[in-house]
């Protein structure tokens, strides 16, 4: 079968494509803008590739259309499609019929941390020979790959919230049946799309009607939003992540270093291992019991898989180390939301400690790019969440829809808002000295700033 996919340089429709050509077919697609590194993992794969949505690009008529959720009507191809009768269908309703329908789907779904629980939870399944299929929404730096279809029964999936199609406005998770699922937590995001909160949890609710009564749900005991979903019908076993009060139930870390770098697992009070790995922060211990737990329900024992962990190397773009020159570190991550923003933070400040002018400062980059960020839904929560970073710089681009300049008298730290990419970078660059810690925040590529900010340091 010939398969064109429209919008396929994006992680999850990249991973599709992908995913069918192991199966098999004639893999063709477009994107608007064909660039790597994706567009080279596809051409390595033998998949042809397009530049822009031309109708030119359908005259050796394909079986079948597969339709990212960039597409809209009005779209020349998508008018010829249905002008022609052509099959289509979206990207996660061609998984769930050719790939999940038959398989164990383990899907990580939640508003932060998913490309990376899942990315643990995949290591954490190879490491113990399961050979999982996989597709997840980032680069994990543990396989050569973002997306394979593996070996039968078991296969991770990131389960986004964000709809499917032009012509199904379901969250794409709605389509992936799990049989354990995992959801990380839970908030408002996505207001392109999402009035409010109960929204999200409508299509939450909806996907954990689909989960059997021989699965599981994980989730966080503390996150009051996912309470309340699950109130609204569970026919599922479930289990939780814990606090520091309630050790005996559930999943717990017990820290044995303040930055997160090390840390034993319980389950119900019973020891299960010790993780001692290169990440750091609070979140990513979240993150690393839900993988474990996930990885248990699937069977594999819980100190094989802590074991895994010590072995785990993060996600591109998760809080990844980008270099260091003359005493300056640049980190990147993909931060979008302030809960994301405020974590990573106090992820950074419990590693370089307490900060003085001469050593240990937090410089924080952030470029409010996501279309929930550039319609200002977070603006009056942005200035709390960057409380840990000793100076913050803000770039407000042509297509943030609210002044930036208004976070400056919220900062309760040095702000500084630019919008010339170039006086941006040599304002940081003017600032930074040895011993400073650079953030950079943005789910976008921000003009390449970190190679830029290390060349200039």
């Amino acid at each position: 079968m010939h398969i064109h996919i429209l919008g396929i340089c994006g992680t999850f429709m990249g991973g599709i494509a992908a995913i069918a050509k192991q199966l098999g077919h004639r893999v063709s697609g477009c994107d608007a803008n064909v660039y790597p590194p994706m567009s080279t993992q596809l051409e390595d794969l033998g998949i042809e590739l397009k530049q822009g949505y031309l109708t030119e690009h359908l005259v050796d008529e394909p079986d079948l259309v597969i339709v990212g959720n960039a597409m809209s009507r009005g779209n020349q191809m998508v008018e010829y499609i249905l002008d022609r009768n052509i099959s289509y269908i979206s990207g996660p309703q061609w998984l769930l019929e050719n790939v999940l329908k038959d398989r164990w789907v383990l899907a990580v779904s939640g508003t932060h941390g998913k490309t990376t629980t899942s990315s643990m939870l995949t290591w954490i399944l190879e490491y113990a020979h399961m050979k999982p299929g996989f597709l997840i929404g980032g680069v994990p730096q543990n396989f050569d790959c973002s997306a394979r279809l593996g070996d039968a029964p078991f296969f991770v999936i990131e389960a986004d919230e964000y709809d499917t199609a032009f012509f199904d406005k379901r969250s794409k998770f709605v389509h992936y049946r799990p049989h354990t699922l995992v959801i990380n937590n839970m908030e408002f995001d996505h207001g392109d799309i999402f009035d409010d909160l109960s929204d999200i949890q409508r299509q939450f609710h909806h996907l954990i009607r689909m989960v059997p009564s021989n699965g599981l749900i994980l989730s966080p005991k503390s996150e009051q939003a996912i309470t309340d979903t699950l109130e609204q019908g569970c026919w599922t076993p479930t289990e939780f992540s814990v606090d520091d009060n309630d050790k005996s139930v559930g999943w717990h870390a017990e820290k044995l270093q303040a930055d997160g770098s090390e840390f034993i697992v319980r389950f119900k009070g019973a020891v299960q291992g010790t993780v001692k790995w290169d990440l750091i922060g609070d979140f990513n211990i979240d993150n690393g019991l839900m993988a474990i737990a996930a990885a248990r329900h699937a069977g594999v024992p819980s100190h094989v898989a802590t074991e895994a962990l010590a072995e785990f190397i993060n996600t591109k773009r998760r809080l990844e180390l980008r270099g260091e020159v003359n005493g300056v570190r640049v980190f990147d991550d993909f931060a979008h939301h302030p809960t994301a923003i405020a974590k990573t933070l106090a992820g950074v400040r419990a590693h370089v400690g307490e900060s003085t002018e001469s050593k240990n400062r937090i410089i924080a980059v952030l470029e409010p790019r996501s279309n929930t960020m550039k319609s200002g839904v977070h603006k009056d929560t942005l200035a709390n969440s960057l409380s840990d970073a000793d100076k913050v710089f803000i770039f407000q681009g042509g297509k943030v829809q609210w002044s930036v300049d208004d976070l400056i008298a919220d900062c309760h730290q040095p702000c500084i808002v630019g919008n010339d990419l170039n006086v941006f970078i040599d304002n940081i660059i003017a600032t930074a000295h040895a011993g400073d810690t650079i953030v950079v925040m943005s789910n976008g590529a921000f003009g390449d700033i970190h190679k830029k900010l290390l060349n200039k340091l």
